[in-house]
């Protein structure tokens, strides 16, 4: 089972855009407050009428249908104050700017609605497309493989339109489940490029390659091929683009192999307790293997038994932060849920505690991969056939 979820925000992306909206958004305001100081101080004589009509119509821009009429309101309400303080009702000019202020203040909320309902349409639209091309690429992890249970979760940061670098696929092979989760660096139609790429050679590749180590090595070299391919990638992704690769082999006996490269450890979670598998002998990412100092790589094996629990993430889950800039405890979470929800389920409640963590605001795509060893070795269903074993 897959689900696919979507948080939303202003498509300012990053810290420095989301600054630069609430000062735009505090603008109507300080001029609201720089005309009630005007007229209530000697220098009222200054005429500040222009001033009120500005304030819905500049609200229109950054704060929506609900916040033009706040502001329309709160304009009206000093017109009022700074007309009964100067004892100015009954004169021509506080009527004509209450006449003014109502014809901008309609206008501002009518065009504030418009904005909004079009920009909500074209969201959906960018939205609906970059989930299908996402779906092309990433195919739902089915819910049985053998020996296993299964659910995947992918969740989408703030962006809005950008489709994400994230990867993940199960495949039941003749050595075991094979499972890779991945994060490529950057978004766009690049990322999805690289995705793509290093999901396609690991779909074909553990058919057909017995060591978890080739297995990598081939999804490695895919990438090394594509990126070479004039045009296909820009000069900083050819000079600094990298890929952390994470890939796992459950085979009929109780344990989990392992070959990680630069990639956060998954966490197995045995009778209650949460373990991440460190690997032993760090690897570079894919795409830095110059970088690569020690003995050749090779997988490593960790105990699986029937009732365990290994979850398999992305960074964006351990990098999440809340607004105090805390990061999301995710060993703590995973033992707070227990062993007791299926597959799916936990990864909904994953997903929500999450969400509470960053108040629905994630700064970076998620995908999370989450497998049961269940009693007994299971029996592969009819969508799970071995191509390698057909082909062969």
């Amino acid at each position: 089972m897959q689900a696919r979820l979507w948080s939303t925000s202003w498509p300012g992306a990053g810290r420095h855009g989301r600054v630069l909206l609430v000062l735009m958004q505090c603008v109507p305001f300080l001029i609201g407050l720089a005309v009630l100081v005007i007229e209530l101080t000697p220098a009222h004589f200054i005429y500040t009428g222009p001033f009120l009509t500005a304030i819905p119509a500049l609200a229109a821009v950054t704060l929506g249908p609900g916040g033009t009429a706040a502001a329309a309101g709160l304009a009206l309400a000093i017109s009022v104050t700074t007309a009964t303080h100067n004892d100015a009702w009954g004169t021509l000019q506080v009527y004509t700017n209450f006449l003014a202020l109502a014809l901008v203040s309609t206008a501002s909320f009518i065009t504030s609605t418009a904005m909004q309902t079009r920009r909500r349409r074209e969201l959906d639209q960018v939205r609906r497309i970059a989930v299908a091309a996402q779906d092309v690429v990433l195919r739902p992890v089915p819910a049985r493989l053998g020996p296993v249970r299964a659910a995947s979760l992918g969740l989408a940061a703030g962006t809005g339109a950008q489709v994400g670098g994230d990867l993940y696929e199960a495949v039941q092979t003749r050595y075991g489940v094979r499972m890779i989760v991945g994060d490529v660096r950057g978004k766009g139609l690049v990322a999805v490029r690289a995705v793509a790429v290093a999901v396609g050679a690991f779909r074909e590749a553990v058919h057909y390659e017995s060591e978890l180590v080739e297995v990598m090595n081939r999804c490695s070299a895919a990438l090394r091929r594509e990126v070479v391919v004039q045009g296909a990638f820009d000069e900083e992704v050819r000079m600094e683009g990298f890929t952390t690769v994470l890939i796992a082999q459950i085979p009929d006996e109780p344990v989990v192999q392992l070959v990680n490269r630069g990639h956060p450890p998954p966490l197995l979670l045995h009778e209650g307790k949460a373990t991440p598998l460190m690997p032993t002998s760090p690897l570079p990412p894919v795409g830095l293997e110059d970088l690569a100092t020690g003995p050749p790589p090779k997988s490593e094996s960790y105990p699986f038994l029937p009732g365990d629990r290994l979850l398999l993430y992305t960074d964006g889950v351990i990098e999440a932060r809340d607004p105090a800039g805390e990061f999301f405890d995710l060993p703590k979470a995973v033992e707070g849920m227990g062993s007791d929800p299926v597959p799916p389920e936990f990864l909904e409640q994953l997903h929500r505690a999450l969400l509470r963590h960053t108040q629905g605001d994630l700064a970076d795509d998620v995908a999370m991969l989450l497998v049961d060893r269940l009693d007994g070795e299971g029996e592969p269903s009819s969508d799970d056939v071995d191509v390698g074993e057909t082909l062969l």
